[in-house]
């Protein structure tokens, strides 16, 4: 009867406790995802030129990482000018360097390109000689031989630039196409008169003890220079693109102004055999640089000089009627 009993009560325990509210499993917290970073877009940005320190604020830009803060991976690619704006006119790239006649004759041959940032201030064609010559004025340029790359590019359009601004003819001159040799031609007397870049022939040929005059064409018209182009699609479907690249290329200049010095070392790790290189000049071509990219508003883009522009191609011949200028550039996306 005993053993009964308990089997009785130990089964109503147990009913009971069945039917007792169950305290509810503790919950086991999810892990928390590990933060995924957004993959940066592999941009190929063509330079127009071969490795310089004439490129440090890029270079700035890439070591310091503004690039990458700005959402890119960088490729610097140093194939000519007239290919890149070729890309980003048919769309196959979203920007690339180049100077203003650039963006104009490849608008006048239908390319949607559009300057969005003026990096040079100061057109950076350079017309030297040697003093020797009594070469005083472009006025003495008549009748005398000028060597040139050729009949292209910067170096022409700014060697028009100040014969036109002097009242000078292009049929008044004898112009020589000597490929990039100005150096050689002019230290050789091959030619009387050369053009270059102002940081590159006339810094080599002072530092090899030439003594030089040299008249720069930013002297006598100020002219739309190199910048970063984009294209009409880009700025249309993607202007927060447009605007953190130029924001971290600006950053770069703001950085190699402040700190040449810095901006020059970080240049050892783009800029191949520099080490070998004389440091001095480089550290002129640099120097010659950073006066060409000064400004007030860094980046900005003189509407008179894309107007001085225009008219120096219209009268080369390059097109003949007025382009729209407010669709060949833009300062929307300058600080």
């Amino acid at each position: 009867m005993f053993k009964r009993s308990l089997f009785l009560v130990t089964l109503f325990a147990l009913l009971m406790s069945a039917c007792a509210p169950q305290p509810l499993p503790t919950p086991t917290e999810a892990p928390t995802p590990a933060p995924t970073e957004t993959p940066l877009m592999k941009i190929r940005l063509p330079m127009g030129y071969i490795p310089n320190v004439q490129y440090a604020p890029l270079y700035v830009a890439a070591a310091k990482g503004y690039f990458a803060e700005a959402g890119f991976e960088v490729e610097f690619d140093y194939s000519y000018e007239t290919d890149g704006i070729a890309l980003v006119g048919a769309g196959q790239l979203p920007f690339s360097l180049a100077s203003g006649e650039q963006i104009l004759l490849a608008r006048a041959q239908g390319l949607p390109v559009v300057y969005v940032m003026g990096w040079y201030q100061q057109y950076p064609i350079s017309v030297m000689a040697k003093t020797t010559s009594e070469i005083t004025s472009p006025q003495d340029f008549r009748n005398r031989k000028i060597g040139l790359p050729g009949l292209f590019g910067a170096n022409y359009i700014g060697l028009l630039a100040m014969l036109y601004a002097n009242d000078v003819r292009e049929d008044e001159v004898s112009l020589e196409s000597i490929g990039f040799n100005q150096v050689e031609a002019l230290a050789t007397d091959q030619v009387e008169i050369v053009v270059g870049y102002a940081a590159n022939e006339p810094v080599v040929l002072r530092s090899k003890g030439y003594s030089l005059t040299e008249w720069r064409t930013s002297e006598y018209v100020q002219l739309a220079s190199n910048g970063i182009v984009s294209n009409e699609k880009t700025i249309a479907e993607n202007p927060e693109m447009v605007q953190a690249f130029v924001e971290a290329m600006l950053k770069g200049i703001r950085d190699t102004l402040r700190d040449p010095d810095a901006a020059y070392e970080i240049c050892f790790d783009y800029v191949e055999n520099l080490r070998e290189a004389d440091q001095s000049v480089q550290k002129q071509v640099l120097g010659t640089s950073i006066e060409m990219w000064r400004a007030e508003r860094l980046g900005y883009s003189e509407p008179q000089a894309w107007e001085n522009m225009q008219d120096v191609l219209i009268k080369m011949g390059m097109y003949s009627e007025p382009l729209d200028l407010s669709q060949a550039f833009t300062n929307q996306f300058i600080p």
